[in-house]
């Protein structure tokens, strides 16, 4: 930059892109300003000019120098600055230290010792909350972010297609998804935002892939242990498969290895038969798992571990946007990893938008009389542990494998009353309710047998096979099956 140059720059005066200061002596609020233009448009900050647009300059000592770089290191995420020193004709040494710095675009906010800061006009100022949330979701949700990146060589005849109508149907009925969606399956893809140029994303493959198109960290480690530390396996899976798979199988998992405990619910006067947690606490703790882990990390999985007085949850990606764990117990903003995704969830009514899962897992646990579970980070994850009584939660040896063909009738038996305790379900509602991905011969046989017992009444009676059809509790049934 020529002297000319210089003058020419400084008559336009102080703006947006433009901050005078008379010398390194306000070398603090100068980095202020560069941080706030770091977060606009970018922009130029002089030293050795005044306020009124009078070139001053300044002495540039190799200290003055040194500490001009140590002020920039203060600056974070690391900045790319430009400094030019313009000599001032017949002045000595003096000269005028431009600084200019990008517009910081992908890597905002920006902050100096700690803080951010904004430009509005000629005026450096604290950025507001509402705005660094923001800036904060659009660094962490670039427009390249894994969700919208193009599968390889994957087509729609990869997808788990009775998954994708199941979801579709569910969402037709919740009224989350126009009815046309049901007959036009690349227009729904389309509304759910899992094509790009007409070609799936990574996002549908974690959703809905089979076979070859399960992306490795699509993952899920299962196991049940001995005691309470990991020296002895019980039993020990590792499955790949997409979200709703390995819903499913944790699920089953837990109901294999978790005892059943009578409790009386804080809101109800009887005992009732339960898992040592909640079915519903434990299936919305697996559905933020799925939701919020960080997918980009190839190697990564979601981790299951039961012991003989816990049971912890591990997600790998900690938390997003600098929540705390201790906040989530709270009110707080929703703020999803994975966006699209949490956004199929919902549609399947698995999720709510509102943030809310963390509060539900805690309502859900004081409501059936158990502990609260925990939430701590550890190691890069985001930890929840349930902690289970001494006696009531870990099976103590493993059951054999079973799932929802092979368990026990009186166990099938119990979870169609208590998913009925909800109100009066369809049979597809009480299959998703009990974590069965359709409606087994199991599941109907189980469900005549009620009826056949006066235990369960169909609320079309007249109609049997309406499908409209849904069933409900007998009042004075009770939740223990007949032998």
């Amino acid at each position: 930059m020529t002297l000319a140059e210089l003058e020419a720059l400084i008559s336009t005066g102080e703006s947006e892109q433009l901050e005078f200061k008379r010398s390194t002596s306000q070398l603090r609020s100068g980095c202020d300003t560069l941080c706030a233009f770091l977060n606009g448009q970018g922009g130029m900050v002089l030293f050795g000019v005044s306020d009124s647009g009078r070139i001053v300059g300044q002495h540039c000592s190799d200290a003055s120098r040194r500490e001009l770089a140590e002020a920039l290191r203060k600056i974070e995420p690391s900045a790319q600055a430009t400094i030019h020193e313009v000599p001032l004709h017949g002045d000595g040494d003096k000269r005028v230290l431009a600084v200019r710095v990008p517009p910081g675009q992908g890597l905002r906010p920006f902050f100096h010792d700690g803080r951010a800061f904004q430009r509005i006009a000629s005026s450096t100022g604290r950025m507001p909350q509402p705005v660094l949330e923001g800036l904060l979701l659009e660094r962490s949700h670039p427009i390249q972010r894994w969700e919208t990146q193009k599968a390889v060589g994957i087509t729609a005849a990869d997808l788990d297609q009775e998954e994708l109508l199941r979801t579709l149907r569910v969402g037709v009925q919740a009224g989350r998804l126009p009815e046309a969606a049901l007959s036009d399956q690349a227009g729904a893809l389309e509304r759910l935002q899992l094509l790009r140029d007409g070609e799936l994303t990574l996002v549908a493959q974690v959703l809905f892939g089979r076979g070859v198109a399960v992306l490795p960290q699509c993952q899920l480690r299962l196991a049940r242990f001995r005691g309470t530390d990991k020296r002895e396996f019980l039993d020990q899976r590792q499955l790949n498969g997409h979200a709703f798979q390995l819903l499913e199988e944790a699920i089953l998992f837990c109901q294999r290895h978790l005892s059943t405990a009578a409790r009386i619910p804080r809101d109800r006067l009887e005992r009732e038969e339960q898992l040592a947690i909640p079915l519903p606490a434990l299936r919305e703790a697996l559905v933020n798992a799925l939701c919020h882990r960080d997918y980009s990390q190839q190697g990564a999985a979601i981790s299951l571990a039961i012991f003989d007085d816990r049971l912890e949850l591990w997600s790998e990606g900690g938390l997003p946007f600098g929540l705390e764990p201790e906040a989530l117990k709270q009110e707080h903003a929703s703020r999803p990893r994975n966006l699209l995704f949490a956004d199929v969830f919902f549609r399947r009514g698995l999720i709510e938008r509102w943030g809310r899962g963390t509060q539900v897992i805690v309502e859900e646990c004081e409501r059936a009389g158990c502990t609260e579970p925990s939430y701590r980070l550890s190691g890069g994850c985001f930890v929840v542990t349930f902690p289970l009584e001494a006696g009531l939660g870990a099976e103590s040896e493993s059951r054999p494998e079973s799932g929802p063909e092979s368990r026990p009738e009186s166990e099938l038996a119990r979870g169609v009353l208590l998913a009925l305790e909800q109100g009066p379900l369809g049979k597809a509602a009480i299959a998703e309710v009990l974590g069965h991905r359709s409606i087994s011969a199991s599941l109907n046989r189980t469900i005549r047998g009620l009826v056949a017992e006066g235990r369960i009444a169909l609320t079309l009676p007249d109609k049997p096979n309406s499908r409209l059809q849904k069933y409900r509790l007998v009042n004075g049934a009770t939740r223990e099956p007949s032998s």
